[in-house]
């Protein structure tokens, strides 16, 4: 009797659980990586480890393979990879650098979200036929959120925006799907970001004209020096050339270069700062040469004029070490800069090759008369003593011939003279006659006198 009363609620239950394990046998499986974590069979391994190399370097550039495993986490995404040629050889040199810019790193982001879109399209999803509208997604990029990407088909082909898809459903996943495509879409965010830029760096100012020189005697315009042979060098030791200091006077105003230069100095200087934003890590050296200090146009005059420069230039982080008291003294800028100015073109090639066989080299800077000391270290050459050194550690950032850029890890700085100890005056060393040679002395004068009195008597 008892064991019917018990035994009816268990065999309900027992019957429940078979209907709930029915049930949840009928419903989707949730996809592998629900739980946040990304298996190798994702879509994002699969674009990492794909022939679209040049798409995968520069997503893990943008650092943005956490963002993209969040993406793939949540839902299926349909990325649109151009092909390595449209990232390699046929984009614009000038659009790539800005790509890879230090400081535009979020444009960079902006681009490659831009090629990705949070819905699973595959090749039977395009809008095919005719009268087809195209079909408009929301990328990943939240900047361009306005900026839909369509679908469409155009002759036979499928159109992604403005590119052409070469391969569709190239690597299908299950968290995801892969379409090649011919060449890069841009958003207009990054575009009008870029065209800002270009025309910001386009934008220079326009370099004074000194007063033209009046003869006092004759009252009438100096005439202009004679033209130098091309090639020939210059007249002036580079250190009489150079503009007095802040401690003497302002420097004059230069005025642009005449016929009788033969090098275009102030593009030459142009060309090499640029050439050092470009190359990222060396921002606080070209802000002290063009905003700091006037080092800029006296470094221009001085390559118009036919000399030639090598600059040691330091990186950021190497700057950031400097302390406000090593800047706040009254022209300690332009100190700092000139003892990392060599008058002399050297390249990497050249300095380590004579550290090689001199050991030891110096060479001379525009900070007189101090010299900086250069010296074969592991493999490249240190520049400086002990703490004060640092090592040439981007070569040849910039060569053109006059202006030779070489980057180094740290500001050098002079040793100081130090007064040489003076030599104590020699005594004067007196040496006294023994007592014996006084007695044979006085003794020979006694026979002398004796013998002399002796002569007389007897005369």
């Amino acid at each position: 009797m008892d064991s019917q009363i018990y035994g009816a609620p268990n065999l309900l239950s027992l019957a429940f659980l078979a209907l709930l394990a029915i049930t949840a046998s009928a419903l989707p499986a949730k996809p592998a990586n629900s739980a946040g974590q990304i298996n190798s069979n994702s879509v994002l391994v699969a674009l990492l480890d794909s022939h679209y190399t040049e798409l995968s370097e520069l997503v893990e550039k943008a650092l943005l393979l956490q963002t993209l495993e969040d993406a793939v986490t949540n839902h299926n995404i349909s990325i649109f990879a151009p092909r390595n040629e449209a990232l390699e050889r046929d984009l614009d040199p000038e659009f790539k650098r800005f790509l890879l810019e230090p400081g535009n790193l979020k444009s960079l982001q902006n681009l490659l979200l831009f090629h990705m879109i949070p819905t699973r399209i595959q090749s039977n999803h395009w809008p095919v036929g005719p009268g087809k509208k195209p079909v408009l997604h929301t990328s990943l990029c939240r900047d361009a959120a306005a900026e839909m990407i369509p679908l469409h088909e155009k002759n036979g082909q499928k159109i992604v925006g403005t590119a052409r898809v070469i391969k569709s459903d190239d690597i299908v996943r299950p968290d995801g799907i892969i379409h090649g495509i011919e060449r890069l879409l841009v958003p207009k965010s990054v575009q009008q970001e870029f065209n800002a830029r270009r025309s910001l760096r386009a934008t220079s100012a326009v370099i004074p004209e000194g007063a033209p020189e009046v003869d006092p005697r004759t009252h009438r315009l100096k005439k202009s020096a004679p033209a130098v042979p091309a090639g020939a060098p210059p007249a002036l030791p580079v250190y009489d050339a150079l503009a007095p200091g802040p401690s003497l006077a302002p420097a004059p105003a230069p005025g642009p270069g005449g016929p009788h230069h033969h090098f275009d100095g102030h593009s030459q200087v142009k060309d090499f700062i640029q050439t050092l934003l470009h190359y990222g890590g060396y921002n606080e050296m070209a802000d002290i040469l063009v905003n700091l200090t006037s080092l800029a146009t006296e470094m221009g005059r001085l390559v118009s004029e036919g000399y030639v420069l090598t600059v040691l230039a330091p990186n950021d982080e190497a700057m950031a070490k400097l302390t406000t008291d090593q800047l706040s003294e009254p022209g300690a800028p332009e100190q700092i800069m000139y003892y990392h100015l060599i008058p002399e073109y050297q390249s990497e090639e050249s300095m380590y090759n004579s550290v090689r066989r001199f050991g030891k080299v110096k060479y001379d800077t525009l900070r007189l008369p101090h010299k900086v000391v250069a010296e074969e270290a592991d493999g490249s050459v240190k520049f400086g003593h002990g703490e004060g050194s640092a090592y040439l550690i981007d070569p040849d950032i910039y060569t053109d011939g006059r202006i030779s850029v070489q980057g180094i890890d740290g500001v050098l700085f002079p040793v100081e003279e130090t007064a040489a100890p003076k030599a104590a005056p020699l005594a004067k060393i007196v040496s006294k006659p023994r007592r014996g040679k006084l007695l044979e002395l006085g003794c020979s004068m006694l026979g002398a006198v004796g013998q002399n009195h002796h002569f007389s008597t007897c005369h």
